[in-house]
């Protein structure tokens, strides 16, 4: 199953970006045995200012014709790393070809995009920079695999 990451906002060169991009090529290396991946990264600018609805227009042109779509938002379902990595094996063997991950501007996803989803996962009720934000699921999605392939990173 590929996986996208689909947001809004240019990452560039920095701390963030060097951790994202460890954390995409670990990914990778351990889903590839795990029919997992690859990872890529689709990013997303309104230079016009639409807003939310404008966000929501190129962020459905960034998304895989029937991927599954995952929403990253704080009203979401909490879940362990462990369940994250249950459901991921779960669409996976349910013959997803891809799963989209979706992380929005300043003020969210847009409503309508929102209620389209699969799935809306939180981090928490706090509310995250964007950039963190792709940093957390990165890591995560690399704990997932190294979960499901019975690697030592994750003690739990």
């Amino acid at each position: 199953m590929r996986v996208h990451l689909c947001a809004v906002g240019r990452l560039r060169a920095g701390p963030e970006r060097d951790l994202i991009d460890d954390y995409v090529q670990r990914f990778d290396r351990t889903g590839r045995a795990l029919g997992l991946g690859p990872l890529s990264l689709h990013e997303v600018e309104d230079r016009k200012g639409g807003g939310m609805a404008a966000e929501a227009v190129l962020l459905e042109r960034a998304l895989p014709s029937g991927a599954l779509l995952i929403t990253l938002d704080e009203r979401g379902t909490l879940i362990s790393s462990p369940q994250f990595a249950d459901r991921l094996a779960g669409w996976r063997d349910a013959g997803r070809q891809d799963a989209a991950f979706v992380i929005g501007g300043a003020d969210g996803i847009d409503p309508g995009l929102r209620s389209r989803a699969d799935f809306s996962l939180s981090f928490g009720k706090m509310v995250w920079p964007h950039m963190l934000a792709r940093v957390m699921l990165t890591e995560q999605l690399y704990r997932a695999a190294s979960i499901l392939a019975g690697a030592p990173y994750h003690r739990a």
